[in-house]
């Protein structure tokens, strides 16, 4: 019994470039918008809002290279057992990684993404 290469139907495809990019664009969001100001740093100073919260969230994050972490664990996950739901995540995982300063594990993880579409995938039909 061969099984088929991991490779998502249109539908699926769909869901997965739209979140892909919710994901791409929150990440160039918080980049540009919040992390690099130095006007929202300042104002950020004194005050306690939840975008100063979530400001400090990303920064402590990716100063541990969570974004980078979570993207390779999730690509490396996808390419030893292929699925759907893990590709969506370490794709988002990814991008995300990308944009906000963990370049190297996100890279990686893209990589693996990459490869993990010629492992044979159990979920397939035909």
């Amino acid at each position: 019994m061969s099984h088929r290469s991991f490779l998502p139907g249109a539908r699926a495809s769909n869901v997965v470039i739209a979140l892909g990019a919710f994901a791409l664009g929150w990440a160039v969001y918080m980049r540009y918008a919040l992390v690099e100001q130095s006007a929202v740093g300042l104002a950020c100073r004194g005050m306690e809002t939840l975008t100063c919260e979530t400001r400090a969230l990303v920064i402590t994050l990716f100063s541990h290279s969570v974004f980078g972490i979570a993207a390779l664990v999730a690509a490396v996950i996808q390419f030893i057992r292929p699925s759907l739901v893990m590709f969506t995540f370490a794709l988002m995982a990814a991008c995300v990684g990308l944009v906000i300063y963990n370049n190297g594990l996100a890279g990686l993880a893209g990589g693996l993404l990459l490869i993990s579409f010629a492992r044979p995938w159990r979920g397939a039909r035909g």
